[in-house]
């Protein structure tokens, strides 16, 4: 009877407490709703209609007050529209997106029985890392299940469980993968869509996975897209994915977005740059490091073979504070150990690519340095970005060229305020010496060197603002001497640049004029002849084999093969003396075909070959009977009376677009269907083989419980050998063991052929 009533008592109690929540969702719709954004001034979470576990949340992880972005945003995005918000570096725009997400699903009452009802995509792991690492911490209080899927992990492990999480956070090639190959993957009942630095995912060229992205998810869903900057492609973005957005940050008048569409950097930001020759970018480097041991810096570079050597080599002469690398084509293990280390240290020097210049909260960052010029105004504010984040002070230095200088880089970034800055020479220092001593003893260094180099000027040469970046005037044997290099290495640039282009593109007669001397006479090489693939492989250094006999069959190098072959019978023992001859017209065969007079005077007639008109005389027939020429042409009156050739092309063209535009939604519709069903039958086959598996399993269980009991008295010599026990689950290799028994009982038998044949094998299968 206790046991009955204390059940009572907690189903009552559950009744009471979803009654409870009910009324207190129903009072937050209200307030919502009522909540007027343009009046409500909110300066903290608590003014806020958010649940009381998203408070708490927020709360214990010390988030209290709303910055600009949040404020403006979080109240249109709890009324469940589409916001398109645009928002400087360090503002605070993951709150801004993670908690209307968490209402959301709330709001909409979402169990683990309801599958996937949040998508929030980010460019980078380390971004997504960080987006799920807030989500844990202000949403704990809630009981939605969350999960990251990023690449460089193990795709079965994820694709076990992807099917149960509330709210996926990953990467863009990630999250396609898992929406067109995980079976129990369904999103029909997606609330929230979060594209999170929507234009760096398009800048990293996954417009088409976004794009399979959204093929997948149902039209009524809220989407938030957030963006430091706002481009073409971003809005051509937003009018695929978003329903009427509301535009926060946009505006001429904000404060957050210059006119020109590039974000703000904060005010706490001092911003530098200098001046300086590509052969001392290292030097100075090392010096600045030096000068600031108790710092915590970041430094750009623009490759990652760059980093790979800047980092080797620094390491090896221990500037005196520690080093990190990051970049793109680190494991995974490795990224994240760095990232974590760099944000727990006081005082480190990451050099790194721009895979960290968006998203990513480093704390209290001191320094920022550009060593190579950024591509555009807008990655320079994203790499300044990472220091000044939610008030703090930070500085930043940019390394310019001369030749970027000059080219009007400081004019792109002239909305943002740069002073110069002069370097001291006592506190100069070169590290030249020791870096060629490196590249001399140690060849590993001297590849990175030189990798260095070759992508440093890739780099440059694929940027697409050549004024700025002009790779033809940079001085390459200066560079090479200063990454330790003997010489620079040769490099070879896909496409024509220089004089190449120029030559291709030039007029063949001014090719043809500047051969010609004074006299007018045209100037022709000395034993011009045709060169072929075969003549080029002869004239390689490594071809030693042949190379001779090649000499001495064509008398090349001033020589005379007769003479040669004189000299060494039994090695050239065939030798070809080239002769002109004299060919007399009346001395050869008439190799003319005969041909008719009629012929004859049809190719000569402009009249009679010029009857047909260009046109097939070849004729097909219709369902009447009535012969045509295959390529027929309309009478011109009968096209008059169809109408002018404008209205006549105004009505084809709408007539094939409603066709086109039919045939592309029935395609559409086939393709989805096929995928469906891709699904459907890989989801059956999995069924399948878990029902296989429990067959096995059960029947194996049963076997070692219908054991006969004489193998309790087996000696004990049968005891050793077979030490292991029997597993539940057979394996592999036994079912296939237990087959070829069972296919080995099987006994053939030759055809009877008489009577006494058939009267024996019957006689045998009555006795077996």
């Amino acid at each position: 009877m206790a046991k009955k009533f204390s059940r009572q008592v907690k189903t009552e109690k559950r009744k009471s407490n979803r009654v409870q929540n009910k009324d207190l969702l129903l009072k937050l719709k209200e307030q919502i709703d009522t909540y007027d954004v343009a009046k409500e001034q909110p300066s903290q979470f608590e003014d806020l209609p958010l649940s009381q576990g998203t408070l708490q949340g927020l709360k214990e992880a010390s988030f209290v007050k709303l910055t600009d972005v949040q404020r403006k945003t979080i109240p249109v995005s709890l009324k469940r529209e589409d916001v398109m918000a645009t928002a400087r570096t360090g503002s605070g725009k993951t709150l801004a997106f993670l908690i209307p997400t968490i209402e959301a699903l709330v709001h909409a009452q979402i169990t683990e029985f309801d599958g996937l009802a949040a998508l929030i995509v980010s460019p980078t792991r380390e971004l997504a890392i960080q987006t799920f690492e807030v989500l844990t911490k202000i949403g704990k209080y809630n009981s939605f299940s969350a999960g990251l899927v990023t690449g460089g992990k193990d795709v079965k492990y994820e694709r076990e469980r992807v099917s149960k999480m509330n709210i996926l956070v990953g990467t863009p090639g990630r999250i396609s993968q898992h929406l067109n190959e995980a079976v129990g993957l369904e999103t029909s009942n997606l609330q929230v869509l979060v594209l999170d630095e929507a234009d760096r995912c398009l800048d990293m060229g996954f417009k088409r996975q976004i794009d399979s992205i959204l093929g997948h998810l149902p039209p009524t869903r809220q989407t938030l897209l957030f963006s430091a900057t706002q481009s073409d492609s971003v809005q051509d973005l937003a009018r695929l994915s978003l329903t009427t957005p509301q535009r926060i940050g946009v505006s001429d008048d904000n404060e957050m977005v210059n006119s020109n569409g590039t974000s703000t950097v904060p005010d706490s930001l001092s911003q530098y740059y200098v001046k300086v020759p590509l052969n001392e970018k290292l030097d100075i480097l090392w010096s600045f490091i030096k000068s600031h041991l108790k710092c915590k810096i970041l430094v750009f570079f623009s490759s990652s073979k760059q980093v790979q050597y800047a980092y080797e080599s620094f390491r090896t002469l221990q500037p005196g504070i520690p080093l990190l690398k990051l970049y793109g084509r680190h494991k995974q293990t490795s990224r994240m150990e760095t990232t974590v280390k760099f944000s727990q240290a006081q005082h480190a020097c990451l050099f790194a690519t721009d895979i960290v210049a968006r998203g990513l909260d480093f704390p209290a960052i001191d320094w920022v340095i550009q060593l190579d010029c950024p591509e555009d105004a807008a990655t320079y504010v994203h790499r300044v970005g990472r220091a000044a984040r939610f008030g703090r002070k930070g500085k930043s230095l940019l390394m310019l060229l001369p030749t970027e200088e000059e080219g009007g880089m400081l004019k792109r970034l002239e909305p943002i305020k740069i002073d110069r800055m002069n370097i001291k020479q006592k506190v100069k220092k070169t590290i030249r010496p020791q870096l060629q001593s490196l590249c001399f003893h140690d060849p590993v260094m001297k590849n990175l060197a030189q990798r260095a180099f070759i992508s440093y000027f890739r780099s440059v040469y694929v940027q697409k603002d050549k004024e700025i970046f002009r790779v033809e005037e940079l001085p390459s044997d200066k560079f090479a001497e200063s990454l330790g290099l003997p010489g620079a290495p040769k490099i070879k640039m896909r496409g024509n640049t220089g004089a190449a282009r120029e030559k291709k593109n030039a007029s063949r007669q001014l090719l043809a004029l500047e051969q010609t001397n004074d006299d007018g006479e045209v100037v022709e090489e000395e034993n011009k002849k045709v060169r072929t693939k075969y003549d080029r492989m002869f004239e390689r250094q490594n071809q030693t084999v042949l190379s001779d006999k090649f000499i001495n069959l064509t008398g090349g190098d001033g020589g005379d093969g007769a003479a040669d072959a004189e000299d060494d019978d039994e090695d050239d023992f065939i030798q070809v003396k080239r002769k002109d001859h004299q060919l007399v017209e009346e001395e050869l065969p008439d190799m003319s075909i005969p041909v008719s007079k009629r012929q004859a005077k049809k190719a000569l007639s402009k009249k009679l070959s010029s009857a047909s008109k260009g046109n097939a005389t070849k004729l097909k027939f219709d369902d009447d009977g009535v012969a045509h020429a295959i390529y027929e042409l309309e009478d011109e009156a009968d096209f008059a009376k169809a109408g002018d050739a404008k209205s006549q092309k105004e009505a084809f063209v709408e007539k094939e677009t409603h066709l086109m535009t039919a045939a592309d939604v029935e395609d559409k519709q086939t393709a989805k269907d096929k995928k469906q069903e891709k699904k459907r039958k890989r989801k059956e086959a999995e069924r399948r083989m878990r029902e296989e598996e429990e067959e096995s399993a059960s029947g194996s269980e049963a076997a070692d419980y219908g054991v006969d009991l004489d193998r309790d008295l087996q000696s004990s010599s049968d005891e050793e050998e077979d030490e292991s026990p029997a597993s539940k689950k057979p394996k592999w290799f036994e079912t296939s063991k237990q087959k070829k028994s069972q296919v080995a009982e099987i006994e053939e038998i030759e055809q009877p052929q008489t009577l006494e044949d058939l009267e024996a094998l019957t006689q045998r299968l009555l006795q077996g």
